[in-house]
């Protein structure tokens, strides 16, 4: 395995900077915070840190409306409290991916300054303008045209009014952009998680979106038309690939692209012989019913989907998404972590799954995601995922010692890393052991998937390489009597029959999953 590149066998874990770690009492985490932890990542047995966006913000939608590229916000520390990190990082032996956001900036970066002042600046072009809106609406509700007194023209941006969409068919942005990557990779990140990657063309004719045919009142208000015309637009992938040849002018980097698609646009996003993304990020674990017949369903399609050569990759959770946990159930949380650690490819952790964190419920006085305030009610706050990292069971859970920007949540005295690394058989140790199985069986990080079996609400599948592995999950609440071969026990999820022995038929528990080592 030692000859897979480093982000092909990875656990790649992120870090929502925000809530990771509070090291000087602002209840909002920092750089600082997160150095003082890479000791816990090191024993969870990561590889990779992915950090969301720590640079210079007005943080209208939380760091991702960027006014400099190149330097570190003052909440979250000084570009040495980055140095330093990235340097620690390294000497323990793990990565460092940042967040690269190229479709918008905050209406407040010098570029789109210039671009507003008049109509003739050299930057107008940075960004798109138009004399009447079309029908295109932003992702955060409402039309995505903003009317500019200054210039008396719209400008188009496809979430917050102050997230103006850079203009990626004009030469000056792609190499002003380029250099930012140059800049980071220089002093010597390992890669970047690109931001909304198939947003980032948009039709140059600036036609109407069709209306969606099933949409339906009481949802948000940007899925009244199909994004024909504002995403996914086929130009994207010369400028994916162009990307991708900066990283490589670097050794032993990694492109990672956030794109929310299905399956067979997915895959486009690897590029002709395999030039575009390193990893078009899957996230259709994270969205698909949890129930077998359709995760089954979902990892053959995905499997079968692979460009030949393609590298795959899984994930159960992000910072725009509800946690895992609140998905499915605690109890099924065991199951899906194993699902996920028992897949091949690369994998991401989102913070706080290893500890079996949930959706905080957020009172409405204190929601701060913009998504949610600018349409209330319709649930497209983030906030319930994005709630501080439980550290121990005191007050600030041992994130702060000030007021945490979000609330702790209800459950803090039990699903916390300090009760839950004294607990043989806590989720956090169940974490650990699992990530620690894919360093030792090789089989599982780069082995074939095959034989992928429903009964009922069972899920099986085999991996095949140096050795056989069996992944057996009971997807339901019910005892269940599963046939099996002659097989040792590697792991179980619910941490009591390691090494064990069986052979012919095996009884699983409700929301039980095992590691067969077949003879």
């Amino acid at each position: 395995m030692q000859n897979l590149e480093w982000w092909k066998r990875a656990v790649i874990y992120e870090v929502y900077p925000r809530s990771f770690q509070d090291s000087d009492g602002d209840g909002i985490g920092d750089l600082k915070g997160i150095l003082s932890r890479l000791d816990y990542l090191v024993a969870l047995g990561v590889d990779a840190i992915w950090i969301s966006p720590i640079y210079p913000s007005p943080m209208a939608d939380f760091g991702y409306d960027i006014s400099d590229y190149c330097a570190i916000d003052r909440l979250f520390g000084a570009m040495d409290d980055f140095d330093r990190l990235l340097a620690e990082v390294h000497r323990r032996g793990l990565r460092l991916i940042l967040d690269f956001v190229p479709n918008h900036t905050s209406d407040q970066h010098p570029w789109f300054l210039e671009s507003r002042s008049s109509r003739e600046t050299v930057k107008r072009d940075w960004y798109i303008w138009r004399d009447e809106p079309n029908n295109w609406t932003s992702n955060f509700g409402g039309s995505a045209w903003e009317f500019d007194a200054t210039t008396g023209q719209y400008y188009y941006h496809s979430f917050l009014k102050q997230q103006p969409d850079l203009n990626w068919r004009n030469r000056g942005v792609i190499d002003a952009m380029f250099d930012v990557l140059r800049f980071w990779l220089q002093k010597g990140v390992d890669g970047f998680r690109v931001d909304v990657m198939w947003l980032m063309i948009k039709d140059d004719q600036f036609r109407d979106n069709p209306p969606n045919p099933g949409f339906r009142l009481g949802s948000p208000s940007n899925h009244r038309f199909l994004s024909v015309y504002n995403s996914d637009r086929p130009e994207v992938h010369a400028i994916v690939n162009e990307m991708r040849s900066v990283v490589d002018e670097f050794l032993d980097r990694v492109l990672i692209g956030e794109i929310y698609l299905p399956i067979p646009q997915l895959m486009s996003y690897y590029g002709q012989d395999l030039k575009g993304a390193n990893l078009p990020f899957n996230f259709h674990l994270l969205q698909c019913p949890w129930s077998a017949p359709v995760v089954a369903q979902v990892i053959s399609e995905y499997s079968l989907a692979l460009p030949e050569g393609a590298w795959p990759n899984w994930v159960l959770g992000n910072h725009d998404q509800p946690r895992i946990a609140s998905r499915v159930g605690k109890d099924q949380a065991r199951v899906a972590a194993m699902l996920l650690l028992s897949l091949p490819g690369t994998i991401t952790l989102y913070y706080g799954e290893e500890i079996g964190m949930i959706n905080a419920s957020i009172p409405p006085e204190q929601v701060q995601d913009p998504a949610e305030k600018n349409e209330p009610g319709i649930g497209q706050g983030r906030d319930p995922e994005r709630t501080p990292m439980r550290w121990d069971q005191h007050v600030g859970a041992g994130f702060t010692t000030g007021v945490p920007w979000l609330p702790l949540g209800e459950d803090l005295n039990e699903t916390n890393v300090a009760f839950e690394i004294h607990d043989g058989k806590s989720i956090l140790q169940l974490y650990r052991r699992f990530v620690a199985l894919r360093k030792a069986h090789p089989t599982l990080v780069s082995g074939k998937l095959h034989q992928i079996q429903v009964d009922g609400n069972v899920l099986r599948f085999r991996r095949s390489g140096a050795e056989e592995i069996e992944v057996i999950l009971n997807m339901s609440r019910e005892q269940i009597a599963v046939p099996t071969t002659r097989a040792t026990v590697l792991a179980g999820t619910h941490m009591d029959c390691e090494g064990r022995v069986i052979s012919e038929l095996s009884t699983l528990r409700g929301a039980e999953g095992v590691l067969l080592l077949l003879d």
